[in-house]
């Protein structure tokens, strides 16, 4: 099992696009300009499989991690709705290689990426989008 950030020295990182990188994408509009009075849009992520999606909504109660999860052929979002959580991430199979961010950006994660949410609260709220079927393998800690 992996130590809470809140009894242990393992650092919780801020997310921006730099310390995200090796894992994904934070959702955002890039080098916004906030001139203007008009909508601005773009497209963050496009998956050129026809496999179809969909969104689910978690409500996260752990509070600590036992086990990771992977989706090797899904891109997945992780979207903040209430409360505060962390995500922990790896792109290896080595419990050294473990990071933590708190999760207070909307991320999409590659392919791949070994993770799991626990809450720093009593629960909380994350939004979830990914293909419509997804293969998930585990990693117990």
């Amino acid at each position: 099992m992996l130590p809470s950030p809140q009894n242990s020295n393992f650092a919780v990182k801020k997310i921006n696009s730099r310390s995200f990188r090796s894992f994904g994408w934070v959702i955002d509009y890039p080098q916004r300009k906030d001139r203007g009075s008009r909508n601005l849009f773009c497209v963050v992520l496009r998956e050129r499989q026809r496999t179809g999606w969909r969104i689910a909504y978690l409500v996260v109660k752990d509070k600590a991690v036992n086990r990771l999860e992977q989706h090797p052929d899904s891109f997945e979002s992780f979207e903040p709705v209430k409360g505060r959580c962390l995500i922990y991430l790896t792109a290896k199979n080595d419990p050294r290689s473990i990071k933590c961010f708190l999760l207070d950006k909307p991320v999409i994660l590659r392919k791949g990426i070994w993770h799991a949410v626990v809450t720093r609260g009593p629960y909380a709220e994350v939004k979830i989008t990914e293909n419509a079927s997804v293969k998930c393998k585990y990693w117990k800690i």
